[in-house]
């Protein structure tokens, strides 16, 4: 009925032999109720409330009459200790048309609430926002956005030269907060959504500080078929107690997967990979050097 909900599944180790709850999430509407709520990210705040940031959709209300497509997004709120009683918290507001991929940090800074944002023009296309935001609340209960920075722009021929968005919440490392974001861009065959990472000051999370170039995972082989073809998209990440990082995607808007790693190698990975240059003579040179490197060991290896 194209009507999406929320519901709870739970695994012995994060991998498979995954069992839903036998009823899915009762959401409290606001007011003015949703047609339909999805793309929610949790976050486990040192509040100690777990809050869940997601797309509230409605239909138009300017929408002219026998238009019955046109919508508006907004970031629905919810919190919950338990996962089974959730209260329902009013809209973000915020000085932007519209908003999706709102996520927020788990952390306070100065005493406030940060939440990512993905400011937008209309219901799909971003136009001339984009990018994924920053701003600071002073309640969750009633929460504002008076100002809101861009902190990752969308780029010209990249991965994300059409839209980008953040997936769950950053993860807190010795190097600083480690970041899961999709970029978007148009091709013949329609939009491609793959997922990239970067990494924000530990102190000042509004900074980024490293950006690996090109994608970190892409749909491949029957990822790409589905009820909307050609996408990976996220919405959230774990760290067990020994650093090992279980990373949940889905598919295509079809099925669910999860690909592990560990923190060490992720920040490896975003540290030590060659950001992106903009240009094709300057990704040329990128490989010849890590050819060069690589040529390096191999011939060190066969003399030992």
């Amino acid at each position: 009925d194209r009507k999406s909900f929320f519901a709870v599944a739970q695994s012995p180790n994060g991998i498979d032999h995954w069992e839903f709850w036998d009823y899915p999430v009762t959401l409290p509407e606001t007011k003015e109720p949703d047609t339909n709520v999805y793309d929610m990210r949790l976050t486990q705040h040192e509040d100690g409330w777990i809050y869940g940031l997601f797309c509230a959709e409605r239909k138009d209300p300017n929408a002219p009459p026998g238009d019955t497509s046109s919508a508006v997004a907004a970031c629905g709120i919810a919190r919950t200790k338990d996962l089974v009683t959730w209260e329902r918290l009013p809209d973000l507001r915020s000085n932007s048309g519209q908003q999706r991929n709102c996520v927020l940090h788990p952390e306070f800074i100065n005493g406030k609430y940060a939440i990512y944002t993905r400011p937008q023009e209309g219901f799909i296309e971003v136009g001339s926002g984009g990018g994924i935001g920053f701003g600071l609340t002073n309640s969750m209960e009633n929460a504002v956005l008076e100002n809101e920075v861009i902190i990752e722009n969308k780029e010209y021929h990249t991965i994300k030269e059409l839209k980008n968005g953040l997936g769950p919440a950053p993860i807190k490392t010795k190097e600083g907060w480690l970041h899961l974001a999709h970029g978007v861009r148009n091709t013949a065959a329609g939009l491609r959504y793959v997922l990239y990472m970067f990494l924000a000051d530990l102190n000042n999370p509004s900074k980024v500080i490293r950006q690996p170039g090109g994608y970190f995972l892409a749909p491949e082989g029957e990822e790409r078929i589905g009820d909307v073809s050609n996408v990976a998209f996220s919405n959230g990440w774990i760290v067990n107690d020994k650093n090992e990082v279980f990373i949940y995607y889905g598919s295509s808007d079809t099925r669910m997967h999860v690909a592990t790693s560990t923190v060490e190698k992720l920040l490896d990975y975003v540290l030590h990979t060659p950001e992106d240059g903009y240009r094709s003579a300057i990704s040329v040179m990128q490989r010849k050097e890590l050819i060069e490197k690589n040529l390096r060991i191999l011939r060190k290896s066969k003399r030992s």
